[in-house]
């Protein structure tokens, strides 16, 4: 019964979590409760008629409870108290018969015995536990805190009092290219450049509760008492710790650093939530090629809603939700339209367009870019066969590499009945130089059967114009980027004119697009640009009203002559 009622009370003990607690009072409860509980045993073998009953034995309990809470001393001193407390305790109360002290020094060294070694005992029970929560809260490969030790010290944090202003935040550090760095070097080198990283950051944050490692290439400062400008300032300090080189096996290296950061706002946030706003802004700082960003409610909205849409592709394939607008190009020589180019759109379930940005960048990096492409060639064969001039349309790089996809739009083509030079494939530097050389024989096949293929986005990429010499390409798109300045900026003319002579040089045809201004069209005329699209023209219209404005184009045009 005694070993039950001090299994239930540890148990009680436990589930409080009075480590949590302030350490005063946590002591005055403890102690507290101890005093109660000797007292209580004294008064209950008092009532219950003196020491010659077992009652005395309840003073077990406090002596347990007291090796529980404070170990081997405690429980000497709680073993001694109810020992002393029992030798002033006459034999039997009715008679005041007095204990022999052989009686009282037996009783005493059976609680000293007990509270001795249940005090060792809980000693190693506590030593074997924080070994084990040492471990759970370790990363094995870096010795680093790791992510469970990261929410623990987060949820703490969050319930700690914060000074006005001030509030919780993380740093989440992502290493971009640990990947490289794996693959040359071996994990070993890789856990080493984390640990570097690691320490360095720590110094360069000195006040930060700790550094965890949250994944094999992050890193998450955790930070107290900051807002908004110590986060931007820290993450300054550590933008600069991955332009320095960090020796890893005797090998200078240089880490590529992305951050994204967050910080408690208001009541009720939970550790999770924190981390998810930290990555959030990472993968925003990413996508927009900055350092660091720090999260906004809009990432999250803006994430939610591709997530949605996302989901909902193949479905909208399937119930039609797709089409295929064609925006005009028009020949500068003689201004006559020579093609268009066919551009996706998604019309939602009341009929509303789904603005391309929102679903085609996360699509793209998805295998859904194969039904969608597919779905986008055949509607340009089924139009380039009703229909005059080249018809252009756009390929990512899943798609240049996808033997299928090549296969189904070379059959596409020989169905349609129209000639292969009447379509065009349109891919983006990046695209190239994700593996130039399987890109060269995938243009090559392309261009075995008769289709073009054009470079897009010319100009605004990473890559050399080596690679202009070695791939079989049509055509060169040269960006809006370089449009926009022409009418202002000589330099800009120059540039341009270097660009078409670069085209030329190469039998390509050179392409503007954005064009928006009469002047922007006469100057590209003067170059010797080959073609124009752009809103100087008109936006990207379905089939029908494509047609339409090409005979209403002729028309003018054959009146203006």
């Amino acid at each position: 019964m005694a070993a039950l009622s001090i299994g239930a009370i540890f148990k009680e003990q436990r589930l409080s979590d009075l480590q949590a607690w302030p350490a005063p009072l946590r002591h005055g409860i403890c102690i507290g409760a101890l005093a109660t509980l000797l007292a209580l045993g004294t008064l209950t073998v008092y009532l219950t008629g003196g020491t010659t009953y077992a009652y005395p034995y309840l003073m077990l309990i406090p002596v347990l409870l007291a090796a529980a809470w404070y170990r081997l001393t405690g429980a000497l001193v709680a073993s001694s108290i109810a020992g002393l407390l029992m030798a002033a305790m006459p034999l039997e109360v009715a008679t005041g018969a007095v204990q022999t002290p052989a009686n009282w020094l037996v009783r005493l060294g059976l609680y000293l015995v007990v509270g001795g070694f249940g005090g060792w005992l809980f000693h190693r029970l506590r030593q074997s536990t924080e070994a084990r929560e040492a471990i759970t809260r370790c990363d094995l490969r870096s010795g680093l805190l790791n992510a469970l030790a990261l929410e623990e010290d987060l949820a703490k944090s969050l319930v700690e009092p914060r000074r006005r202003g001030k509030s919780v935040g993380l740093m989440l550090v992502r290493i971009t290219d640990i990947t490289e760095i794996l693959e040359a070097m071996g994990a070993d080198a890789s856990d080493e450049l984390v640990v570097a990283i690691s320490e360095r950051l720590a110094r360069e944050v000195p006040d930060a509760v700790g550094v965890y490692r949250f994944g094999d290439a992050e890193l998450v400062l955790l930070l107290k008492g900051v807002d908004k400008d110590d986060i931007e300032c820290i993450a300054q300090r550590l933008a600069e710790v991955g332009e320095d080189n960090l020796l890893v096996q005797d090998v200078p290296m240089r880490a590529q650093l992305v951050l994204g950061s967050s910080m408690s706002q208001g009541e009720g946030l939970r550790p999770d939530d924190l981390i998810r706003e930290a990555r959030i802004a990472m993968f925003a700082a990413v996508e927009r090629h900055h350092t660091h960003c720090h999260y906004a409610p809009a990432f999250k909205r803006r994430t939610v809603q591709t997530v949605k849409l996302i989901s909902r592709v193949r479905r909208g394939l399937e119930l039609g939700e797709f089409e295929l607008h064609y925006q005009p190009k028009i020949r500068l020589s003689d201004g006559r339209v020579c093609g268009c180019e066919g551009l996706l759109r998604w019309r939602d379930e009341h009929g509303a367009v789904i603005a391309p940005g929102l679903f085609m960048p996360k699509v793209e990096n998805t295998t859904l870019i194969a039904p969608v492409t597919r779905f986008v060639a055949g509607e340009a064969c089924r139009f380039a066969a009703a229909s005059e001039g080249v018809v252009g349309i756009n390929f990512s790089v899943r798609n240049l590499f996808d033997e299928d996809l090549l296969r189904v739009l070379e059959a596409l083509v020989e169905h349609s009945g129209f000639a292969p030079r009447r379509l065009e494939v349109e891919i983006t530097e990046s695209a190239l130089m994700q593996d130039l050389g399987a890109a060269k024989r995938a243009i090559e096949r392309i261009r075995d059967f008769g289709i073009g293929v054009s470079i897009d986005d010319f100009g605004t990429g990473f890559a050399s114009f080596e690679y202009l010499r070695h791939l079989p390409i049509t055509g060169l798109k040269i960006d809006r980027a370089f449009i926009s300045g022409l009418e202002q900026d000589q330099r800009a003319c120059k540039l341009m004119g270097c660009m078409i002579d670069v085209g030329h040089a190469l039998d390509l045809v050179v392409t503007a697009e954005g064009v928006e201004t009469p002047g922007e069209a006469d100057i590209l005329r003067e170059l010797g640009c080959d073609q124009a699209q752009g809103f100087l023209y008109s936006a990207a219209l379905p089939g029908h009203q494509y047609l339409e404005w090409c005979r209403a184009y002729a028309e003018r045009r054959d009146l203006s002559v």
